[in-house]
């Protein structure tokens, strides 16, 4: 018989569950935290720790990325789609490109923000695609591709679910 899983809970005692990076201050990384923690048992509690981690720091790009992602899996579509756009607008600023993804061009970002806004409109594509907003979705996924070919996000697996609609 094989010992049982681990409870989050327990792993969190033990430290971090994801790595949110270095630059996250320790205040904001134990708020996120708890909200992965909590997410499996008690998902309005994670919502709200992930929110007051947003209070704490809303310049923490790594905020965003756990509203949109929880509001995503819980079929949340609206609010899912408002972290995006949110976490979107933060990382063109700390990047210094637009907020308009329209506007945006060139290769795609390796790393920092730049990284991060585009990661996060592949998520909006994906969000947009679950609300039946497909047109949407692939000019997102288009101006990817455009950036960058190579498919260093893993876009060709939404690509996918876009060409199937």
């Amino acid at each position: 018989m094989s010992e049982p899983l681990p409870l989050l809970a327990d792993q969190l005692a033990e430290g971090d569950i994801i790595d949110f990076g270095d630059n996250v201050p320790a205040e904001v990384n134990a708020l996120l935290q708890q909200g992965v923690a909590a997410y499996y048992d008690d998902r309005p509690r994670a919502d709200s720790l992930f929110r007051q981690a947003q209070d704490l720091g809303p310049e923490q790009l790594p905020v965003y990325y756990c509203l949109y992602k929880i509001h995503t899996y819980q079929g949340n579509l609206d609010a899912a789609l408002q972290a995006a756009q949110a976490g979107l607008a933060e990382a063109a600023r700390q990047a210094n490109i637009s907020p308009d993804w329209q506007l945006w061009d060139g290769p795609l970002p390796q790393a920092g923000a730049a990284r991060f806004a585009a990661y996060t409109l592949k998520a909006m594509a994906f969000i947009h695609l679950r609300r039946d907003e497909a047109p949407l979705a692939k000019r997102m996924l288009a101006k990817l591709a455009e950036m960058g070919p190579d498919d260093g996000m893993g876009n060709s697996i939404v690509a996918e679910i876009a060409a199937k609609m």
